[in-house]
C-alpha cells in the first residue's frame, strides 16, 4: 500500500516520528506540495494525508487508486467532500487534539495585553530600569483578571478549556452558542450574543466559520463592545471584518489578540499587520509538541481504523 503525506512539515518539522505509518506500507512524506504537483506526487497512492494542501474534484478525478484521505487537522475545507464521497473515498479528520494548547494561547494573548511583559522587558533592555529612581516602574496601568468578565462565543472543547482557566483567574464567564445551554459550571452563564458583546471585558471567539458567522465581527458588532475591550480570535480569521477591526484599533477603542487571519500566510497589505493595539501569532496556537503528537496519534489511529474496516472520525459517511 502506498501512503503519501503531502505537507508534513508543519505537523512534524523533525521532532516527531512517522514510524507508525512507515510500517504500514510504502511511505513518502513531502514537506509541502504545490497544487500543480499533487497529482504526480500522489499518483498510485491508496492513502493520502494532507493538512492544508487542497484536494479538489479535478485533482481527485486524476487519482483512481485513492481510497482514503486523512486530513491532519480538524477543519476539512481543503477537501471536496462531495467529490470524495462520489468516488468512494473515505475522508477523516482529527478532532479535539489540542484544546489545552489553544486555550493556553488565548491566555498568552490576554496576559500579553494585561501585563505588558514584552513592553516592559524591552524597556529594561533599553536601560529604563537601570536609570530608574525607584525600585520598579510601569509603562502603563497593569490589569488584574480577577473580577473581569470573559465572553465566549462558542463553547466546544476549546471554549470550555478557556472557561475553566478563566474561572481559575477569578473571572466571570458568559457563553453564547447557537442553542441555549442550561447545565453549565458554576460561574458560567449562557446569554445572548448581544449581551456577550456588550458586557464582556474580554471576548474570545470559538465558533466555526460558516456562512452565518463569516465576518460577524464587523463595524456594527464592534460598536457594541465596551470601550477598551479585548477581542481574542484563535478560531478562524474569516470571523472578523479585518478592515473594521483595524479601524477600531486605530481609534484606540479596542484591543485585540489573534492567532488567525482571513488569508494565511497574510498579504503584506492586510490592515491588521500595521494596526496598533494588537498582538498577532502566526496560527500556531495548536502547535505545541504535545498537541502535534496527539494529532499524529489520532491520525494514525484513523488510518488503522480504515485498514481494519472500522472507520473513525469519518466526515463523509
Amino acid at each position: 500500500m502506498k501512503i503519501v503525506v503531502l505537507d508534513g512539515e508543519t505537523l512534524n518539522p523533525g521532532d516527531l516520528s512517522w514510524q507508525s505509518l512507515t510500517e504500514l506500507g510504502e511511505f513518502t512524506c513531502f514537506p509541502r506540495t504545490a497544487g500543480a504537483d499533487v497529482v504526480v506526487r500522489a499518483q498510485g497512492a491508496e492513502v493520502i494525508l494532507t493538512n492544508k494542501t487542497p484536494l479538489n474534484a479535478e485533482t481527485l478525478a486524476q487519482l483512481p487508486a485513492l481510497k482514503y484521505i486523512g486530513v491532519l487537522a480538524t477543519g476539512t475545507n481543503v477537501v471536496d467532500i462531495a467529490a470524495a464521497k462520489a468516488q468512494g473515498i473515505v475522508v477523516t479528520n482529527v478532532p479535539a487534539y489540542a484544546p489545552d494548547a489553544v486555550a493556553q494561547m488565548v491566555f498568552a494573548h490576554i496576559l500579553h495585553h494585561t501585563q505588558a511583559v514584552a513592553a516592559h522587558h524591552q524597556a529594561v533592555v533599553d536601560g529604563q530600569w537601570v536609570n530608574c529612581q525607584d525600585f520598579c516602574f510601569t509603562l502603563m496601568p497593569l490589569q488584574s483578571l480577577k473580577g473581569k468578565t470573559l465572553g465566549l462565543i462558542g463553547y466546544g472543547d476549546i471554549g470550555q478549556q478557556v472557561g475553566t482557566l478563566a474561572l481559575a483567574f477569578g473571572m466571570k464567564v458568559l457563553v453564547n452558542t447557537r442553542s441555549v445551554i442550561k447545565d453549565l459550571p458554576q460561574g458560567v452563564t449562557w446569554v445572548t450574543r448581544e449581551t456577550v458583546l456588550s458586557e464582556s471585558d474580554i471576548i474570545s471567539l470559538h465558533c466555526p466559520l460558516t456562512p452565518e458567522t463569516e465576518q460577524f465581527i464587523n463595524q456594527q458588532t464592534l460598536a457594541l463592545m465596551k470601550p477598551n475591550a479585548l477581542l481574542i480570535n484563535t478560531a478562524r480569521g474569516g470571523l472578523i471584518d479585518e478592515a473594521a477591526l483595524a479601524a477600531a484599533l486605530s481609534q484606540n477603542r479596542l484591543f485585540a489578540g489573534v492567532d488567525v487571519l482571513s488569508t494565511e500566510p497574510p498579504s503584506a497589505d492586510n490592515p491588521l499587520l500595521h494596526a496598533p493595539n494588537i498582538s498577532i501569532s502566526p496560527h500556531n496556537a495548536w502547535a505545541t509538541k504535545e498537541a502535534r503528537q496527539s494529532l499524529l496519534n489520532i491520525a494514525v489511529a484513523n488510518v488503522h481504523g480504515y485498514l481494519q474496516g472500522d472507520v473513525i472520525n469519518c466526515v463523509n459517511k
